[in-house]
């Protein structure tokens, strides 16, 4: 190999050409990558300005030295062709920017063009002095020939674009030289490491020994290299015919899910991380022609996993409908049972009708497990495990029976009936799922009501509405008046509270989460009968909402749950919904000295409910019992010590005060001191969620900030950062995320009085949380300097910061993100920023009475 140090232009000027060969991915550079090259571009040129010889590594080069003509030499690119793709791409964008801004200077635009572009003396493909793969060609031709309004979209031209903006961002009027600095630190600055194989080397075997850790490529990639590598001249052929759609078709993830899932049917054990392994394995003893056959086969299987991504494409209504239901339920650990059925109806193994039914028990086996809140645990053995069991013969039957056979917790009617009113629904699956399913029972809600036909003015959008309770988290009096109508023996309005609150029956779907609140049902009622969504307007036809309410509405979803979802046949065993009681005492063993939980919040943990929790702790030796309390920090009437406690005979109440906790002069704990269910699930190593967490469109953002905090600091600082931004958003707040994953800001809801976002913190996954009181200085309320020393006070007080300097002179002050691990340094961050909010409530009703004087 002849291996040496090289500019861009070296690379691209001469008679060479760079092929991008059939094995390669097709371009697949995103803003976060173009943003970052951009960025180190132009610090280069403004460095070069006082150190003209500076320079910024690219990377590596790795060619194949292909044939030498007297009209040129021709390269493979094996590796780099991703950046060089996109230096080629700024290039084009240089040399339209001064072909728009310069037209008095056509050698600019001539000289980009003809020495890094194209070979002028040759034709066609030839002339191109990068030739990137098929799919990404049409576009890098219409862009190379000034086209672009001709060129198909996709990433090649995305990034060009993307260039475009840029250059002309960064062209002052000012500074006739900003632009030529920029092009003189791409062609001359960046400096590659060119290592070119000669002689017999096979480059596939370097692309391969370049790639092999998956880390630059994905498994699917290598799959795809591996496969053309064995077709050899055949290849261009497969390509078009075969390979190029089934690549237009599925992302370059769903690509690799496919190839996965081939090994899935085989293989129900089979890691995603083997499939270029596993594959090979397979592949490796196949002839010429067998080789052939699989890539159709793959993409034959291409166009029916699309069916799954995209229901839209499928003729059918009713099995349509059913994708799309998959689809709404996102379940990954269901698609190679679904792909299996779309393959056996295209092989007629299976018509429409038996594929919907097939589609509707998958749906009905997830829907009855998260009702009784069984575990994840397993669910996808057993979806993995589901192909092999499906017969040909009659494929639902078989499908039916597997999956009421053994403990898989596909729960009965009658264990349904009982889930829907003990379970804390709120708490279980997936917020995406939850939703989801009070969404179909809405659309089994009927349309009319007695006389009464259903028209309301809330629209009725599923990613709009969020989850309510009926009965509110917090009781007002009249709350607890109307609570106690129905008490039993010994019982409180609190006990009742807890005992439904997070259940199914008291939960709904609406668009008007903050203006019910805890209002008195009278007032909720108003709003619900008024609602679009049917069964807020059922729920309405009630005078009042108690347990015998709960109790009927819960008879009344059961009983939909089973006319609309299929049941397991009659062997089936799902005693337990898969929940241990080994849960909730790891739970419980996880209360530190000076906090506790309640029966309810320890029951949401462990998928269960506090009625059974409170018996098997009062029949069960746990050491921290004592640290779980009745809702509102009472110890439990009926507690008492195991007689072989260590604490047997001490008042509780005396032993829990030595541990810190304080108590009101009515014996109740604090309940600054109470542990929520985030906290004690994140404590045993679980992830629990209510329902105010972020759409599924700023998962993916959230999941990448998190992810570059785990990268740096300890678990509980990520879990403490995590529950930090859900108090944020349960307070109204919402959150932008910086596109590389480096930051978070906390913003205010916007309003008509405050044209401009207010920032109380910004997160940065470096280590720091800062207070951007620079800019607070410029927003209203807090442009006034007295609202400034309030937040500079409270944050002091807090003992999250420590800020010294005169308000006058902070800037963006800082504290470490580190503290956040501290529950209690959270409490207090979350305790300023509701009082932060509140005072920007207070200046907008002040600005809406004014603006209403002003008007009359």
């Amino acid at each position: 190999m002849d291996v040496q140090e090289t500019r861009l232009q070296q690379v691209l000027e001469g008679s060479k050409q760079y092929r991008v060969p059939l094995y390669q991915r097709p371009y697949s550079w995103t803003t976060k990558q173009l943003d970052r090259l951009w960025s180190d571009i132009v610090e280069l040129a403004e460095h070069r300005v006082d150190a003209p010889h500076a320079t910024h590594f690219t990377g590596s080069l790795v060619l194949s030295l292909g044939q030498v003509g007297p009209s040129g030499s021709e390269f493979l690119v094996v590796d780099g062709q991703q950046r060089l793709t996109t230096l080629t791409l700024l290039i084009c964008a240089l040399r339209d920017h001064y072909a728009e801004v310069e037209p008095d200077h056509p050698e600019k635009m001539a000289r980009l063009e003809e020495s890094y572009l194209v070979d002028r003396f040759k034709r066609g493909d030839d002339r191109l002095k990068l030739l990137p793969t098929q799919a990404d060609r049409d576009a890098y031709r219409s862009i190379i020939s000034r086209n672009v309004d001709g060129a198909p979209q996709s990433g090649i031209l995305e990034a060009y674009r993307f260039f475009r903006t840029r250059i002309h961002q960064a062209d002052a009027p000012d500074d006739p030289h900003d632009i030529d600095r920029i092009e003189s630190a791409v062609l001359n600055g960046l400096v590659f490491v060119s290592i070119t194989a000669k002689g017999d080397d096979n480059v596939y075997r370097i692309f391969e020994s370049l790639n092999n850790t998956g880390l630059k490529l994905t498994q699917g990639d290598l799959l795809r290299n591996y496969l053309f590598m064995r077709l050899g001249g055949r290849g261009e052929e497969i390509y078009d015919s075969w390979w190029l759609p089934m690549q237009r078709t599925l992302s370059p993830s769903d690509l690799e899910t496919l190839f996965w899932i081939d090994l899935i049917w085989r293989n129900p054990l089979a890691k995603q991380g083997d499939i270029y392994t596993l594959q090979v394995e397979r592949l490796r003893d196949l002839d010429d022609d067998q080789i052939v056959a699989e890539v159709r086969r793959f993409s034959d299987l291409a166009k029916l996993f699309s069916l799954i991504r995209k229901p839209e494409g499928e003729s059918n209504a009713q099995v349509r409908k059913q994708l799309q239901r998959g689809s709404q339920w996102r379940l990954a650990a269901a698609e190679p049972l679904m792909l299996h059925l779309l393959r056996l109806r295209a092989e007629g193994r299976l018509d429409n009708d038996g594929l919907t039914s097939a589609l509707h028990l998958i749906e009905s086996f997830m829907v009855r497990r998260l009702v009784v809140g069984a575990s994840t645990n397993g669910i996808s053995r057993i979806l993995y495990g589901a192909p092999g069991e499906v017969g040909e013969e009659d494929a639902v039957a078989s499908l039916h029976g597997y999956l009421s056979r053994g403990r898989k917790f596909f729960a009965t009617d009658a264990q349904i009936a009982d889930a829907v009113i003990t379970k804390p629904f709120y708490y279980q699956g997936r917020s995406s799922q939850r939703k989801t399913l009070l969404s179909w029972l809405e659309q089994s809600t009927p349309l009319q009501f007695g006389d009464r036909q259903l028209v309301g003015k809330e629209q009725v959008e599923l990613e709009n509405l969020t989850i309510e309770h009926v009965m509110p988290q917090t009781i007002s009096a009249p709350w607890r008046e109307s609570l106690e109508r129905d008490l039993g023996d010994f019982e409180s309005a609190d006990e009742v509270q807890e005992e439904y609150l997070h259940t199914l029956a008291n939960l709904t779907l609406t668009g008007y989460n903050s203006e019910l609140s805890n209002n008195p049902f009278q007032q909720k009622r108003e709003l619900l009968s008024a609602s679009g969504i049917r069964m807020n307007a059922e729920i309405a036809t009630h005078e009042r909402w108690g347990r015998a309410e709960i109790l009927e509405r819960g008879a009344v979803i059961s009983k939909r749950i089973s006319e609309n979802w299929m049941a397991p046949l009659d062997d089936t065993d799902v005693s337990d919904a898969g929940v241990t009681w080994k849960v909730a005492l790891d739970a419980i063993d996880a209360i530190p000295a000076g906090r506790w939980a309640s029966y309810g919040d320890v029951a949401a943990v462990a998928g269960t409910h506090p009625v059974p929790l409170g018996h098997h702790l009062s029949s069960t030796v746990v050491p921290n019992a004592y640290r779980v309390l009745k809702r509102f920090g009472s110890v439990a009437p009926n507690f008492v010590w195991a007689a072989e406690s260590p604490n047997a005979g001490i008042d509780p109440v005396e032993l829990l005060r030595a541990e810190g906790i304080e108590f009101d002069p009515e014996l109740r704990a604090s309940q600054n001191q109470r542990m929520s269910v985030t906290e004690l699930a994140e404590a045993i190593g679980l992830v629990i969620r209510s329902d105010v967490e972020p759409r599924e469109d700023e998962s993916e953002t959230r999941n990448a900030f998190l992810e570059v905090v785990a990268l740096e600091f300890t678990p509980s600082t990520s879990n403490g950062v995590n529950a930090l931004l859900d108090s944020w958003e349960s307070l109204g707040g919402r959150i932008e995320y910086n596109a590389d994953g480096n930051s978070c800001h906390l913003i205010a809801p916007a309003s008509g009085a405050r044209p401009k976002p207010i920032k109380p913190i910004i997160l940065y996954a470096s280590g720091s949380i800062e207070f951007p009181f620079a800019t607070l200085e410029h927003r209203p309320p807090f442009d006034e300097p007295e609202l400034r020393e309030e937040y500079k006070s409270r944050l002091n007080a807090s003992r999250v910061a420590d800020l010294t300097d005169d308000i006058s002179a902070l800037r963006y002050p800082s504290a470490p993100l580190a503290s956040l691990e501290y529950a209690a340094t959270r409490d207090s961050i979350a305790d300023v920023l509701t009082w932060f909010l509140s005072e920007i409530d207070r200046y907008d009703a002040e600005f809406a009475a004014a603006e209403s004087v002003g008007a009359s």
